[in-house]
């Protein structure tokens, strides 16, 4: 059986793929978020598809896909390229297929991405900057040797598989209003909003984009296609320029609406996540829950999809620090004293008696001529957020130090 018969979503073949995929993808039933809920004055549901098998949605469409293929198209070997989830759903449902896969892969692809796609038996080829080169690669040996591509979103029958998702949440919370999901180059987005709307008319379908790379609302807005001309964002996983051209009339018919999240959003988001529901979900996946505040949830029942959780510990760290900053839960003063016995014991005493965590202190003696006068001092704090560490302020302020905020230096 080719893939001639895939090229339109139906709610057959929707039927046909949740099928399929039932044999390789995990039960990812809807967890309901009080932290969000209380936030929104709705009730929040999260669709955790960062625990899903390869840490994302991914492998639905590319299962999918592959069991869409004749013998013959299998037995060529299957290529495509990706910077991250893809490439790992391809290498495990082509292994479940008893299939050779090949990803091309981007040279700046942290090791452990690359690493994790070759332990599900995938041949890893390094090649290009981005992902649009390592997919021009991707297509020219597509073409020297035979394989089948498989394209991360812009092909009817990978949306059809990521829709899977639709049905599930639709099981899961028959009565859901609005369904949010995030936006890369819109595979996800056509599935989730096409098979939502043929169940349910009358969900409202919300596609979320990083601000930064928010190709399918520039597109929408063209009534076409388009290509932005460079793109910016810490969210990778959607961190696309164009989006996919045969699916796009599903996202004109079927999304009610477009928005961006800024990446700051996204940080704070992270840092929520973690702290209220002690999951790792990574930027792009993180999207759904940083639309939250820009919705009218109130009295409605509403579904985040969150796409993802693979990020490696170093963007980890990097993002829990900037969120600590961002929230004020960590943040820089600086001091300036007389050079004179006691005043740094006065100062610590304030900031106890304050509630304040001292986590790292400088005392410089060179910032003016006149020592007696003035010797600075800059204290890293941790505060409970905004309203304590203005507390803190203030209680030295009343204690007769001037001071200033500074930007943290850790």
């Amino acid at each position: 059986m080719g893939d001639s018969g895939k090229e339109t979503l139906t709610l057959e073949r929707f039927e046909e793929a949740c099928e399929a995929v039932a044999h390789v993808t995990l039960n990812t039933e809807l967890l309901y978020s009080d932290y969000f809920s209380d936030m929104t004055g709705g009730r929040v549901y999260l669709k955790p598809e960062n625990r899903q098998r390869t840490g994302a949605y991914k492998v639905r469409g590319a299962y999918y896909k592959i069991s869409t293929l004749s013998d013959e198209e299998r037995s060529r070997g299957l290529i495509t390229a990706s910077a991250g989830n893809h490439a790992q759903g391809v290498a495990y449902a082509a292994r479940q297929f008893g299939a050779k896969a090949i990803i091309v892969m981007p040279t700046t692809t942290p090791l452990i991405k690359v690493n994790r796609t070759k332990a599900y038996g995938a041949e890893v080829i390094l090649y290009g900057d981005v992902y649009d080169e390592a997919c021009a690669h991707a297509l020219e040996l597509a073409e020297e040797n035979g394989y089948t591509f498989i394209h991360p979103f812009d092909d009817p029958a990978v949306a059809t598989g990521q829709g899977t998702i639709a049905m599930e949440i639709i099981k899961d919370l028959p009565l859901v209003d609005i369904i949010l999901v995030p936006v890369g180059g819109g595979g996800l987005a056509t599935g989730v909003s096409t098979l939502a709307k043929m169940l349910k008319p009358n969900v409202r379908v919300i596609g979320v984009e990083p601000e930064g790379a928010a190709c399918l609302k520039a597109s929408l807005e063209a009534g076409k296609v388009v290509t932005l001309p460079h793109i910016n964002t810490i969210a990778d996983g959607t961190a696309v320029k164009t989006p996919g051209e045969k699916i796009f009339p599903y996202l004109q018919s079927n999304l009610d609406e477009v928005i961006t999240v800024p990446d700051r959003e996204l940080v704070v988001s992270f840092l929520d996540m973690v702290e209220n529901h002690k999951m790792v979900v990574e930027n792009s996946g993180l999207l759904s829950v940083a639309a939250l505040k820009q919705i009218d949830c109130r009295g409605k029942k509403v579904v985040c999809v969150l796409s993802g959780g693979n990020m490696d510990v170093i963007t980890m760290s990097s993002v829990v620090q900037q969120g600590l900053i961002m929230r004020d839960r960590i943040f820089t003063i600086s001091i300036l004293l007389p050079d004179k016995p006691g005043e740094l014991y006065r100062v610590s005493g304030i900031i106890a008696e304050a509630s304040g965590n001292v986590i790292k202190l400088e005392h410089n003696q060179f910032v003016s001529i006149n020592r007696n006068a003035a010797v600075e001092l800059r204290i890293t704090l941790e505060a409970f957020g905004t309203e304590h560490k203005n507390e803190i302020i203030r209680a030295l302020a009343d204690n007769g130090y001037e001071v200033k905020q500074v930007n943290v230096n850790i």
